[in-house]
């Protein structure tokens, strides 16, 4: 039962997701009493691999009001915390052209930590993204006629 903090739609809307992972997140002072009031902003984040380390780049973790002075820098790049079998695994996917790791959603699980919901995402061309809406609107169409029909 993981209490969810932010869910990146744009991510969604632009990208296709081909595999979804769960890591920790390294965050430093206030940042938790931070994301425990919601103020985190993904777009346009994304995470790369360096030295065999995972780092998140471009999240925006607002400042906590009560910390003064020991607040953190908003855009500071944060690591990932994965294992090392599965830095190689998703480095090796990486290699493929066009692949990029996108963070999807940000949750505080069971035990009360952060996590992030890393997905491998290939870009959606512009095409993909107008069948998608023209998908959504069939069906939309077929459920309130089903809807209408019923009455």
């Amino acid at each position: 039962m993981s209490k969810s903090i932010l869910t990146n739609r744009k991510a969604y809307r632009d990208y296709e997701v081909l595999e979804t992972m769960e890591c920790g997140i390294e965050l430093k002072g206030s940042e938790v009493k931070s994301l425990r009031s919601g103020k985190i902003n993904l777009n346009d984040s994304f995470a790369r691999i360096e030295k065999s380390e995972v780092f998140l780049y471009n999240a925006h973790i607002s400042h906590y009001t009560q910390a003064s002075y020991l607040n953190v820098e908003t855009d500071r790049t944060r690591r990932l915390l994965l294992h090392k079998s599965q830095i190689i695994r998703i480095s090796g996917k990486l290699a493929q052209k066009g692949l990029t790791l996108i963070p999807l959603k940000v949750y505080f699980n069971d035990r009360g930590f952060v996590k992030v919901e890393l997905g491998l995402c290939r870009g959606k061309k512009l095409y993909d993204k107008r069948e998608n809406i023209k998908r959504r609107e069939t069906e939309l169409y077929i459920r309130r006629a089903m809807k209408n029909r019923r009455r």
